[in-house]
C-alpha cells in the first residue's frame, strides 16, 4: 500500500512534538511491514526509512499528493478536494464545528466527547528509546508536559511533592518563571525545572523517577507522558479525567481528584513494580499495535465506507476546567 502522511511541520522532533513523534513511529512500523510510506512535511525534514516530499504552503495539498498514493493520512485538519481516499487523526481538544466522517481520535473518551466511537491509541516505537533499566535507583518524582498550559496543572504537581517530606520534583517541559499563561514564579526549591528536554536527558529523569505526578485539570486526549513514564518503570499518579482511566490501570498507578488523597497515597509508600509498568506500556502502547489498528481504518476507507456513520461534532465538555481540590 502507498501511504502518504501529511504533517505541517518539520520532522523528526527531538523534544516535545507529540503528533510528530507518534506519526514517525507509525510510519516506521508501516515501512517495516512492507508498505511504501512517504511524508509530506515542511522544509528541513528528513527520514531514513521513508521518502520526504517537501510541503509547499503556497500550493494546494492535493496538488502535492503523488498520483500513485492509495491513502492519505492527515492530522488535525483536512484540506478541501483531497482527490484521494484519506483519514484524519484528531490529536487535541477544543475542536470546532462538525468534523470529518473519516475522523480517528486517540482514546475512547476522546472519541466519545465528539460523538464518535472511532479511535486508535497512540503507540511508540520503543526501539527508539534507551534502556529502561528497571533496577535503577528511584530518587525523585517528575512532571512531564507543557507546563505553561494551566490545564496540565504543574502547580498541583508541585503542591503534592511539596507536601511530601524529603521529596523533590523535576519539571520536564517548563521554566520556573513563566509569562505565557499569566505571571507565574515558582520559588520552592523542591521543584527543579529542566525545560523542554528530550532524548537521553529526558530518559535519565524518567529512569530514576518514583513516578509521574500528573494532576491534569482537563480531559486529556491521550497523554504520551503517561506511556513514556510507564515504559521506564515509573508509575502514574494523576486525575481521573479524559483518557487517564483507560490508560492507568490499578497495577500501574493511582487516580484521584484530591491533592490530599494523592499526598496520603504517596506517604503510605505503596510500591508499584517497575517491571509491571514497563511491560504494560511496552506491550499495549507500541507502534505495531497502533499500525495494525490504523491499517484496519485504511482498509475501511479503501472499501468505500466512512469511519463514522455521522459527522463527529464539537462538545461543550471541552471548555470545562476539571476539579482539583
Amino acid at each position: 500500500m502507498n501511504i502518504l502522511i501529511f504533517i505541517d511541520s518539520v520532522i523528526p522532533v527531538t523534544a516535545y512534538g507529540g503528533t510528530q513523534r507518534v506519526m514517525w513511529s507509525l510510519a516506521r512500523e508501516l515501512a517495516g511491514m512492507g508498505h511504501d510510506v512517504r511524508f509530506l512535511a515542511r522544509q528541513g525534514s528528513f527520514c531514513d526509512f521513508a521518502r520526504v516530499i517537501v510541503f509547499d504552503p503556497s500550493r494546494t495539498v492535493a496538488s502535492q499528493v503523488p498520483e500513485d498514493t492509495d491513502i492519505v493520512h492527515f492530522n488535525d485538519k483536512v484540506p478541501e478536494n483531497v482527490g484521494k481516499p484519506y483519514i484524519v487523526t484528531y490529536h487535541g481538544n477544543f475542536l470546532k464545528g462538525e468534523l470529518d466522517r473519516n475522523a480517528v481520535f486517540v482514546s475512547s473518551d476522546h472519541a466519545r466527547r465528539y460523538g464518535s466511537s472511532s479511535f486508535v491509541y497512540n503507540g511508540l516505537d520503543w526501539n527508539g528509546y534507551g534502556k529502561a533499566d528497571l533496577n535503577a535507583s528511584r530518587m525523585w518524582y517528575h512532571f512531564l508536559g507543557k507546563a505553561a498550559w494551566r490545564v496540565k496543572n504543574v502547580k498541583g504537581a508541585i503542591d503534592v511533592v511539596r507536601a511530601l517530606p524529603g521529596e523533590r520534583l523535576y519539571v520536564l517541559g517548563g521554566s520556573r518563571f513563566n509569562l505565557k499563561m499569566g505571571l507565574r514564579l515558582t520559588l520552592t526549591p523542591k521543584a527543579r525545572f529542566r525545560g523542554m528536554v528530550g532524548g537521553e536527558e529526558k530518559e535519565h529523569y524518567l529512569r530514576h523517577s518514583k513516578g509521574l505526578v500528573f494532576p491534569a485539570r482537563w480531559d486529556e486526549p491521550f497523554g504520551l507522558a503517561i506511556i513514556e513514564s510507564l515504559y521506564f518503570g515509573a508509575p502514574v499518579f494523576g486525575t481521573p479525567y479524559g483518557s487517564l482511566p483507560e490508560l492507568v490501570i490499578p497495577e500501574v498507578g493511582f487516580l484521584t481528584r484530591s491533592k490530599d488523597e494523592m499526598v496520603g497515597f504517596l506517604r503510605d509508600g505503596r510500591r508499584f513494580r517497575p517491571e509491571t509498568c514497563h511491560e504494560y506500556a511496552r506491550d499495549r502502547f507500541n507502534s505495531k499495535v497502533m499500525a495494525e489498528a490504523y491499517l484496519r481504518k485504511y482498509e475501511t476507507v479503501l472499501n468505500g465506507r466512512f469511519l463514522n456513520a455521522v459527522r463527529p461534532h464539537a462538545c461543550a465538555e471541552d471548555s470545562k476546567r476539571k476539579e482539583w481540590r
